[in-house]
């Protein structure tokens, strides 16, 4: 059985064999591949990271909070990484290492991280209420829950993109991966009626535009 540490040092075989995978000259690249959802949709919640790192500095403060921003990202966190992103890695992948024995250590951390999320998740909506953070209590509850959050996921998808996923192609063949691909696909549609990604994308958007952080140059350290 390879454990998580045995994992990561075949890291660089598992790539090279990703490459001898990847698109040929001529070949579509408007289907995106299992292992590039996935890791697009880590985009999103680390877009979500973002808006809850922002909220917690200002927690810390005596700044007025828009509790709704974190209402709203909880709410996509629940309805777009828990309760689909999560559970695609839970039915449609976690399995196939597991038949293989490969990475069990690792999928077992993460499948136990993915359980204490969605706590976390109740919590942060449970505390996130004008009446909550009225209080320096109430306050400093939420940031600890929105920190807790965000120093989980921050290695836990890190992990997931630079080991579990590139695994993924030297342990199915390209046809295989290539149907894992269609089924994310259509379970996308079936759950969100089209393209969720691009509506979740859409979402962090506005909610970013609400805490005044949607520019990205304003992160670019000062000289």
């Amino acid at each position: 059985m390879l454990g998580t540490g045995a994992g990561i040092t075949v890291v660089a075989s598992l790539t090279r064999a990703a490459d001898r995978k990847s698109p040929r000259a001529g070949e579509s690249q408007e289907d995106v591949g299992p292992g590039e959802d996935l890791m697009r949709e880590h985009g999103v919640l680390r877009r979500i990271l973002l808006v809850y790192g922002e909220v917690s500095r200002r927690l810390e403060t005596s700044a007025d909070v828009d509790v709704s921003a974190v209402q709203r990202s909880a709410k996509l966190i629940r309805r777009f990484v828990e309760d689909y992103h999560e559970k695609q890695e839970e039915e449609m992948l976690f399995p196939r290492f597991e038949r293989a024995h490969r990475l069990v250590d690792l999928v077992n951390v993460l499948r136990a991280q993915h359980q204490a999320g969605r706590r976390v998740t109740e919590r942060i909506q449970g505390l996130a209420t004008a009446d909550g953070i009225k209080s320096a209590d109430g306050r400093r509850r939420l940031r600890a829950e929105l920190q807790s959050f965000a120093r989980m996921y921050e290695p836990h998808a890190a992990r997931e993109d630079t080991v579990l996923f590139p695994a993924l192609h030297a342990l199915v063949s390209r046809s295989e991966y290539d149907a894992l691909g269609e089924d994310f696909e259509r379970r996308e549609h079936k759950v969100f009626g089209g393209d969720g990604f691009a509506r979740a994308v859409s979402e962090v958007d506005d909610i970013e535009r609400t805490l005044g952080i949607e520019d990205l140059a304003q992160f670019t350290p000062r000289a």
